[in-house]
């Protein structure tokens, strides 16, 4: 099998399985680290989700928050800055896609939390501003979750908008420095003790870890089909030439029409 092997033709085909292996080990690869990603993500959320909120304190400074804290819940007490709230376009609640309402919050540190506090319908035209409730006045009490900056989608959009919750693009448009991270509003109180009017709570995150980590697997274990193929290809041709008693397949009777054995 050896000498059949060593031919042009199967050693092409040798490296051809050896370069399928190669490209399937990596793929497996690429959907291990995304099945890891998404695991790690729903422990993150499974742990600290429901968990019982702690006062933001100095733990999220000007950097970007560690991811290993995301979806940390926190309290926080402050009040909101005035203007005009910052609205991500494209984002979907229950299949359907508006825009999420971000407002700066001013803690009693002094620091800058952005807030998301929630979801609102597109207008009815893409030129007219969405129908926001206003931030409530004066003190007030947020309970929500930490998330780290969203990574820039590279679109220019109007002044108010924003393509991502990307926190250097939110500084640029509200001219103030915030925290490295930024908040889904889960509550707010005011010092009253009123809950006011918001937009539509987010919904819980998603905690699936999708099929990452079955196609690893699958293609991992297609790293063997090339070699496999062509071992029977081989084999199959060494016990074809091997046959020498073998006889040659008869030749197919020639067919006769009609008009031949008219003119014979």
């Amino acid at each position: 099998m050896l000498r059949v092997l060593a031919t042009r033709r199967w050693l092409g085909a040798l490296a051809l399985a050896a370069a399928f292996a190669v490209a399937a080990f990596f793929l497996g690869q690429w959907q291990w680290h995304r099945y890891e990603e998404r695991r790690d993500r729903a422990e993150r959320i499974t742990s600290h989700y429901d968990a019982a909120p702690s006062p933001l304190g100095s733990q999220v400074g000007s950097d970007p928050m560690p991811r290993a804290q995301e979806w940390t819940r926190i309290t926080a007490q402050g009040t909101y800055a005035g203007g005009e709230p910052l609205l991500v376009r494209n984002r979907p609640l229950d299949g359907t896609y508006g825009y999420e309402v971000l407002s700066p919050f001013q803690l009693a540190d002094g620091r800058t939390l952005l807030v998301d506090r929630g979801w609102v319908p597109n207008a009815e035209s893409a030129e007219a501003r969405p129908d926001v409730p206003p931030n409530p006045p004066g003190p007030v009490t947020l309970t929500g979750w930490l998330l780290p900056s969203e990574r820039s989608l590279g679109r220019h959009l109007p002044q108010g908008q924003l393509a991502s919750i990307n926190l250097p693009q939110a500084e640029q448009q509200l001219g103030a420095d915030l925290i490295g991270a930024y908040l889904v509003l889960d509550r707010e109180q005011t010092a009253g003790g009123s809950t006011p009017a918001r937009p539509y709570r987010l919904e819980r995150p998603d905690t699936g870890i999708g099929p990452h980590q079955a196609y690893a697997f699958q293609w991992w274990g297609a790293m063997a089909v090339g070699f496999v193929l062509v071992f029977f290809g081989v084999r199959r041709e060494y016990r074809e030439g091997s046959e020498g008693g073998a006889q040659p397949r008869p030749a197919r009777p020639r067919k006769v029409r009609v008009w031949d054995e008219e003119d014979a």
